[in-house]
């Protein structure tokens, strides 16, 4: 891959890849590798057809993902004990009122990760079904669920 172009990519996409791996690892260190995973296989990835720049979008979000649920899956993650919460949020965080924002913290990494993308990086259900390696009916079905959890925690008169 030519270098000028890795670099446009790195700085197009880095925050948007960024904040959506966080949304699912709450965990700065953890989303950091992941999107640092993510942006090694595009370096190291020779025949790897790329069709404009929301196909690398799709795919660098997808692959960061997907070395997010492998640090959830770890045996280290499974049997860690956290000493301190994160104090570093994503600069969306500002916007979203607190209790949203500890309602969808609540919601499980599935979850989370189909409302992230369809709210706040403004995906279809059509292609987040392709990020997430999922059918349609499957990211609608999660969006409710999600909506449906978020309407418990939040009670009905907060929506």
């Amino acid at each position: 891959m030519d270098p000028n172009e890795y670099q446009r990519i790195v700085e197009t996409y880095l925050d948007d890849v960024y904040r959506t791996v966080f949304c699912c690892c709450r965990n700065k260190e953890n989303a950091e590798d992941a999107v640092q995973n993510a942006f090694l296989k595009l370096l190291r990835a020779d025949d790897l057809e790329l069709n404009g720049d929301e196909h690398i979008k799709r795919w660098l979000i997808k692959v960061a993902l997907n070395e997010c649920k492998n640090v959830w899956k770890s045996f280290w993650n499974r049997n860690k004990v956290s000493f301190e919460e994160l104090d570093t949020d994503p600069a969306y965080h500002d916007n979203i009122h607190e209790e949203v924002l500890e309602a969808l913290d609540k919601l499980p990494p599935n979850y989370r990760a189909v409302i992230h993308l369809y709210y706040y990086e403004e995906y279809s259900v059509k292609e987040i079904a392709m990020i997430l390696s999922l059918s349609e009916s499957n990211v609608q079905v999660r969006l409710k669920r999600a909506r449906d959890k978020m309407k418990v925690l939040l009670g009905e008169e907060s929506l």
